[in-house]
């Protein structure tokens, strides 16, 4: 923009006048300008996408630490001529678990001197690479605090005539080591690698169930520098039951013991099932073990609760589910779908058959018990609260779409209409309906005819035959426990499980999102892909990604790795599959990486820079803005103000009341 004479609307000007409120100086405006400029020319960040996570913790822990293998590119890049195999793996193990590598250093007596000064040699050169792309201010920004100072003076030396800054730098170096400083010094640049490796990191849905430590994993999402997650089936269901969505509660519970996983619920978020415990063993003493009686007590009171639902709604269009009021319990056969199936099991004790869905007295009781312990359990409450904050049900970022199941289809490949609250919705339009019953089920203050209908939707996109988190027709948890026959258990896909593989078909998705550049993608997880099969996670030409982590150990049999995480930096985007982890303990002991191999499908034919970012577009629109700012100065139509200490500074003595009076005048 020219820096030409214009006239400025009111709005113009009611704005420019706040903004002059940080930019007080011409000089100021002038440096942030140059600054933002110069930003926009630097490549863009990593983003670094992972999805179904599944309470795997340690496995979790060490792709977030290793960066995909990214890390291990650049150590070996950097060191790959001078270190032996067993050295770089020494020196990555290092950068992944700190504090215990350093732990064992010293107790196999190799914490010398000569090692200290070798390792942090290198952590300042790789610190120095990783921070390359990024301005001095980012970097500064990402600085542990405690070492600020000296990191940055350590990352930016100069050669110079005699030497000095080397000499000066390698002083520093030498002081850390000598006053045994060296351990925290090394915790605090391994902490500054991991954090300038990734830009951004995308969840795209599924912290929660089957494995044992989903708390552990928000805990470290929370603290991370920059992270979005979008919604899967699995967290919605645990927002549903932090919010109070009895059938979300009761399947949690279900969940948890399904996967004989009680430790998130009990240990995490201190919810004890000792109540229910009791129920069941006095209400079904003929199950073999408590672990069943349990699983029954828990499903019944679920298949309940969901029929009360379903009543409630029938815009789900989700009787086929009612199957407790399709039991014979004189014959011990149910009817689904027009046909009749043998029980394996017809102990239902609980169940009236006048009105099936009715909790007796002692499953009202101990369902209240749990409402108030999810209710009261202030370490769940704070993690719902974050997955609300940062999280959402799509999200659009660099020209990508995100999401975790699917958005619905019909039968043509074309965008399903759903009919919920009088209104017909596909699409975007559905995704956002979604995304705001979801937020109004969290909040307090509203009607409890509201609460009501906005927490049973959260158990609908859990399960529903339209949601799309869920992105099936039925969920046969009834069928699997009850019937024999494994015909029954048949869960179809939405269609667009099959249409994902056209490319038509994803732009045409992309596109309803506003995506039309060629280059924009479709990221989403949910499903496994059976790479064991030949499955590839690259669909439709390139246009779709999925990136299910494969995570969870019980998928690994089926899907031959343990999943895809996608890397997207300024040179282009590449899938990166992995192998089992194995644990923590072998990946100290043994310095195991996760073995990774990347398949790089899409190149870029320009490095892709700042500027081509959404946060490119933000700054773009603060440069118009600095620069409307700056011709309102030059103008006089705005005046820049002046501290007493730069006045002071600028215009010494009397001189400064005649820039006072002038000043004044131009007022």
């Amino acid at each position: 923009m020219n820096y030409e004479k214009r006239t400025f609307t009111q709005d113009e000007l009611k704005y420019l006048k706040l903004l002059s409120e940080s930019y007080r100086t011409e000089q100021q405006v002038c440096t942030e300008l140059i600054n933002l400029r110069a930003v926009l020319n630097l490549p863009k960040g990593t983003e670094h996408f992972m999805s179904d996570l599944h309470g795997e913790y340690a496995a979790f822990y060490h792709i977030l630490n290793n960066a995909s293998g990214v890390i291990r590119e650049k150590v070996t890049l950097l060191f790959g001529k001078e270190m032996e195999e067993q050295e770089l793996s020494d020196f990555c193990t290092l950068i992944y678990y700190p504090e215990q590598k350093l732990e064992m250093v010293r107790i196999s007596g190799g914490n010398t001197e000569v090692w200290y000064e070798e390792t942090l040699h290198r952590l300042i050169d790789l610190c120095k690479l990783v921070s390359s792309k990024y301005s001095r201010q980012k970097v500064r920004e990402a600085l542990p605090k405690e070492y600020s100072y000296i990191i940055d003076e350590l990352l930016h030396a100069q050669p110079d005539e005699d030497d000095n800054q080397f000499i000066y730098h390698q002083k520093i170096i030498e002081t850390i080591i000598s006053i045994q400083n060296a351990d925290e010094f090394i915790i605090a640049l391994t902490s500054l690698v991991k954090r300038l490796a990734v830009d951004r990191l995308h969840i795209v849905g599924d912290i929660f169930d089957r494995g044992p430590r989903a708390d552990s994993i928000v805990d470290m999402l929370s603290q991370y520098h920059s992270v979005d997650i979008e919604w899967g089936n699995h967290d919605i269901l645990w927002m549903g039951a932090a919010a109070g969505s009895l059938p979300c509660i009761a399947t949690v519970v279900r969940n948890s013991v399904a996967y004989h996983n009680l430790a998130t619920l009990e240990n995490g978020y201190g919810v004890s099932i000792r109540p229910l415990s009791d129920f069941a063993a006095a209400t079904y003493p003929d199950c073999e073990t408590p672990h069943q009686a349990l699983l029954k007590a828990v499903s019944v009171i679920l298949f309940k609760l969901e029929g009360q639902t379903i009543r409630r709604h029938p815009e789900y269009r989700m009787d086929d589910r009612l199957l407790l009021s399709q039991i014979d319990p004189a014959g011990g056969t149910v009817e689904i779908e027009g046909e009749k199936y043998p029980l394996l099991d017809t102990g239902f004790p609980t169940v009236h058959w006048a009105d099936p869905y009715a909790l007796t007295d002692e499953e009202e009781h101990v369902l209240h018990g749990l409402v108030r312990a999810f209710r009261g359990s202030e370490r769940l409450q704070r993690h719902v609260r974050f997955l609300y904050d940062c999280g959402s049900m799509y999200r659009i970022y660099n020209h990508n779409l995100l999401f975790h199941g699917c958005i619905p289809l019909d039968e043509n490949g074309e965008l399903a209409v759903v009919s919920l609250d009088g209104k017909m919705l596909r699409g975007k339009e559905y995704m956002d309906y979604c995304d705001h019953k979801a937020r109004r089920a969290y909040l307090t203050g509203i009607s409890e005819e509201e609460k009501q209908d906005c927490c049973d939707f959260m158990w609908y996109l859990w399960c529903g035959k339209d949601s799309p988190l869920f992105g099936r027709s039925k969920m046969t948890t009834f069928e699997r426990m009850y019937l024999g026959d494994e015909a029954a258990w048949e869960e179809k896909k939405n269609p667009y499980y099959t249409f994902y593989q056209s490319e038509a078909v994803c732009v045409k998705i992309l596109e309803n999102f506003g995506l039309t550049s060629p280059f924009a993608h479709i990221v989403n997880g949910h499903v496994p892909v059976r790479a064991i099969e030949g499955e590839s996670p690259v669909k439709a030409n390139g246009r779709l990604i999925v990136i299910d982590g494969g995570f969870c150990k019980a998928y690994h049999t089926r899907t031959g790795i343990a999943g895809y995480t996608l890397i997207y930096n300024s040179h282009g985007m590449r899938i990166m599959s992995h192998q089992a982890f194995e644990d923590t303990k072998t990946a100290l002991l043994e310095n195991r990486d996760i073995q990774s191999s990347s398949d790089v499908f899409e190149t870029e034919l320009a490095r892709v820079m700042v500027s081509d970012t959404d946060y490119g577009q933000k700054i773009s629109n603060q440069i118009y803005d600095l620069t409307l700012l700056l011709n309102a100065y030059r103008q006089g139509v705005l005046t820049p103000k002046l501290s007493e200490e730069n006045m002071a500074l600028r215009y010494p003595g009397d001189e400064q009341d005649l820039m006072k009076a002038l000043l004044d005048t131009r007022k």
